[in-house]
This record gives structure tokens, C-alpha cells and sequence, in this order.
């Protein structure tokens, strides 16, 4: 039996509702139990009485009342424990090879498109599953402290320890990291630089779960662009800095403002194309730097190199390697 325990929610579970959250966390915890444990009020949010549909949000404290082994353990529909499935030192050594920088606290990786960062339903590869493979000399895994979509490729941070993880979340929390995005978009934004604020909620479209523009009863969604290069007014490089971190945020934006990312159909439909460059459906959308100050000063400051789908469109478009000047330099954030 487990002792009460007081659980933050890290940048990367924002928006994660309370079952959920438990689900990921404590995955014997059947759901009838969750439950009982609500409506007694045994389970708090920042001290609170919440409910299984409760949205968390980064910072927030899960009380997390005493459990048996059972809840924290994922069980198989016949019993039987269900343990993770061991890497293979190939996946191993394809893991390291994605570390972009590595110190005693931080580790940044260069994540590749198409692969999620946790799991989901449908989902049994993720990177939130293989972390055991950058634990390296330390006895703890390490965590994750934001996300990227599955189809974003680029830089995403791990804490290698809890303390790291603290002032990384709080960092994310805060707003004080810097993170830039590049895209490709069809058409070319007007003005060439701006602000996007437009508040965005998750809606259900059909069986499917999307996010759209909801100025009423959506959340608020900041992000500031400026077109970096761009072909007449075919496609245009764009720079991207949210100020906000909503689910599939630059996504919507992007298409709301009438210039769809690059092989975004879900947000973009037949619009995400560009004429000339033929069938090109993976998702140009590209986490490129982050930069953040740690608790002694220093700036950590880490860059990830365009994905190969993503530099064939670069030299197919005859966009240069890197911008002239800062996007951002100009723009009062």
C-alpha cells in the first residue's frame, strides 16, 4: 500500500483530463475506483474536489490518496502484468543518435516525424515508452517536460532529474521559454509579420476528436509568425513563436489566417498543397530551436536541423539554409 502522494503536472500533460492522467499514471486504478475515490473527495487538484473530466493544467498538485500494488501496476485482460517491451540495441542505438546536446541535467533530442511523443489509443510506439534508453549512469528515468505532435518533427527536452524537471516545467509554465517553429504554408501570410491571438477549444467532429477556433468559450491561443522567404505567393517559410502551447495551436492558426501548413489536411483539407510540388501529405512543421535560462543564469539554447522531407522542400523551393536575420528581431513580443 502506497502513502498519499502529491503529483505536479508537468508541461506535456497540459490539458490531459483527471481519468486520463490516472490512466497514464496509475494504470490498474480501475475506473469505477478512480470514482469512488472522486466523489469522496480523496483525489484533489490543487486542493480542491475535481471530477474525471476535470482539465489539469501544467503546475497543478494531484493528491493521489493511498493505493494498493494493483493500481499501479497495467494488467492484461487475462491477469497478467503487462511489461513494457525491451529495446533492441538497434532501437537503443537509433534512440542516442537523436540526442541533439546532453549535459548532467538535460537531455534535448531531435524528435522525428511520425513518432509520438506518449501513447494513446491505437499508439503502442512512443517515445514516452522507450526512455529507459537515456538513462544512461543515472538511476532515474528521465521525464518528459513538454510535448511535440506526433507528425512535428525537432527539439524536445527531457529532465534528467527531478529537480531539473522542476525548473524545466516551470520554465514551459512561466512562458520564459523561447520556442521558434519553422513551416512551410500555402499561399503567403499578410501582413509578412503579426500576432495571431484567437482563442482555440477541442471539439468532437464526428467521432473525432479536433481542435477549432472558438472565440466564445476557447482558450487563449497566442502566436506570433513572420514569413521568413517565399515563392510569389504560391508558398512562403514561416517562422512561428508561441507565446501559448494549446494543442495543434500552430496548426490552426495557421490555416484560420488562410495559409495552411504543408500537408496539414486534417486543419488545411485540399488548401495544404502547394501546385508543383506534387503529393506531399507529411506534415511540414518543424519544433527548430529552444532557448531558456536555468536557476544559475546560464541560457541553455538548442537547435535541431530540418527533417529530410522537409530540406527536399527547401531546396525543391530554393529557400536559403538559414535566415537572413532574426524573424523575431523586430516584432515587440
Amino acid at each position: 500500500m502506497s502513502g498519499v502522494r502529491l503529483v505536479e503536472v508537468t508541461e506535456s500533460e497540459g490539458e490531459t483530463r483527471l481519468d486520463r492522467w490516472f490512466k497514464r499514471h496509475y494504470p490498474g486504478l480501475t475506473h469505477g475506483r478512480l470514482e469512488k475515490l472522486l466523489r469522496t473527495g480523496q483525489v484533489r487538484v490543487d486542493g480542491g474536489r475535481a471530477k474525471g473530466a476535470t482539465r489539469l493544467e501544467p503546475g497543478m498538485v494531484v493528491r493521489v490518496p493511498p493505493l494498493d500494488d494493483a493500481a499501479l501496476t497495467a494488467v492484461e485482460p487475462s491477469g497478467a502484468p503487462r511489461a513494457p517491451k525491451p529495446l533492441t540495441a538497434h532501437e537503443i542505438s537509433d534512440l542516442k543518435s537523436m540526442i541533439l546536446y546532453r549535459d548532467a541535467e538535460v537531455i534535448a533530442l531531435d524528435k522525428p516525424h511520425g513518432l509520438a511523443v506518449q501513447g494513446g489509443t491505437g499508439t503502442t510506439k512512443h517515445l514516452d515508452g522507450m526512455l529507459d534508453a537515456f538513462m544512461f549512469d543515472y538511476d532515474e528515468r528521465p521525464k518528459l517536460v513538454h510535448r511535440l505532435d506526433k507528425d512535428t518533427s525537432g527539439v524536445i527536452l527531457l529532465a534528467r532529474t527531478t529537480k531539473a524537471a522542476q525548473w524545466l516545467t516551470k520554465a514551459f509554465r512561466d512562458k520564459t521559454a523561447r520556442k521558434v517553429y519553422w513551416a512551410v504554408v500555402a499561399g503567403v501570410p499578410k501582413p509578412h509579420r503579426g500576432k495571431i491571438d484567437l482563442p482555440i477549444a477541442k471539439a468532437m467532429t464526428g467521432d473525432r476528436e479536433k481542435v477549432i477556433a472558438d472565440e466564445d468559450d476557447g482558450r487563449d491561443a497566442i502566436t506570433y509568425y513572420s514569413v521568413v522567404e517565399n515563392l510569389a505567393q504560391r508558398a512562403a517559410w514561416v517562422a512561428l513563436l508561441p507565446l501559448t502551447g494549446r494543442t495543434h495551436q500552430l496548426r490552426v492558426h495557421c490555416a484560420e489566417i488562410g495559409t495552411p501548413i504543408l500537408g496539414d489536411g486534417k486543419y488545411g483539407g485540399e488548401k495544404a498543397a502547394i501546385e508543383g510540388l506534387g503529393g506531399r501529405r507529411q506534415l511540414h512543421l518543424h519544433a527548430r530551436s529552444i532557448e531558456l535560462q536555468r536557476p544559475d543564469g546560464s541560457v541553455l539554447h538548442v537547435t535541431a536541423p530540418l527533417p529530410p522531407h522537409m530540406r527536399e522542400t527547401w531546396e525543391f523551393l530554393g529557400f536559403p539554409r538559414e535566415p537572413a536575420e532574426d524573424p523575431f528581431g523586430a516584432l515587440d513580443l
